[in-house]
């Protein structure tokens, strides 16, 4: 397994990252959502609260020049799933998880983000829990354009049941920083985990580039009980 720590710290811009995995001592589902930013208006943001789930939100609103893909919400939780994106996905992975459909179905419907020439990866993630077991399973997909190319689209789903204790598996949005930026590659890198949301939290965000940065929101949810904890970090408060 890969130390994440030392992974982030020599990375730095891997863009938007998603990790799901189960604890150390097999108790918990572990999650965590970052973002990064280069341009002023990406790093004009917070995360904010909603619901059960999360959204992102100008720092300064006088400073917002275009919302289209810097606003929407990161985190839904719908019944026992909880979805994590990094864009408007999430909205589509909610609806039609709602109408009985699957993650991949919801996913196939959607691109790479319209931004050349970086044509960003769309990173989406599902943690299904299981309260009868108690355990859980989760997914996590890319949407990428062909090496940059963004006449042809490459969609990657992968699926992980009875997930291992100690166990996550990260993905992000770009292999490192660049102009264009390059997109990510490969599986989702398999890390080691522990069980304490702090440590947790402040071990990816003390990582994370100091420059680049954004924000960090992190979730623990017990597999006993169902109940969660919670940690936000924004650079701009």
């Amino acid at each position: 397994m890969t130390d994440l720590a030392k992974y982030l710290q020599n990375n730095t811009y891997p863009g938007r990252g998603i990790l799901i995995g189960k604890s150390a001592d097999g108790k918990q589902a572990m999650i965590a959502y970052f973002i990064m930013g280069r341009s002023e208006n990406s790093r004009n943001r917070i995360f904010v609260e909603d619901g059960d789930g999360i959204r992102t939100q100008a720092f300064d609103p006088a400073r917002l020049s275009d919302p289209s893909l810097v606003i929407y919400a990161p985190v839904r939780v719908l019944g026992d799933t909880i979805i994590v994106t990094n864009g408007d996905q999430t909205d589509t992975v909610y609806d039609y998880l709602s109408q009985g459909k699957t993650f991949e179905d919801a996913l196939r419907t959607r691109r790479y983000e319209p931004d050349p020439p970086n044509f960003t990866p769309r990173i989406s993630g599902a943690v299904i829990l299981d309260k009868a077991s108690p355990d859980f399973s989760y997914r996590l997909s890319i949407l990428k354009s062909a090496d940059g190319n963004p006449d042809s689209d490459h969609r990657y789903f992968y699926e992980y049941t009875s997930p291992l204790a100690g166990q996550g598996h990260f993905i992000h949005t770009y292999r490192c920083d660049g102009n264009p930026i390059p997109s990510f590659e490969g599986e989702p890198v398999c890390v080691s985990l522990d069980n304490d949301i702090d440590a947790f939290t402040d071990m990816l965000w003390n990582n994370l580039n100091p420059d680049n940065k954004v924000s960090l929101f992190t979730r623990c949810v017990c597999l006993e009980s169902g109940a969660t904890q919670s940690r936000i970090i924004n650079k701009n408060q």
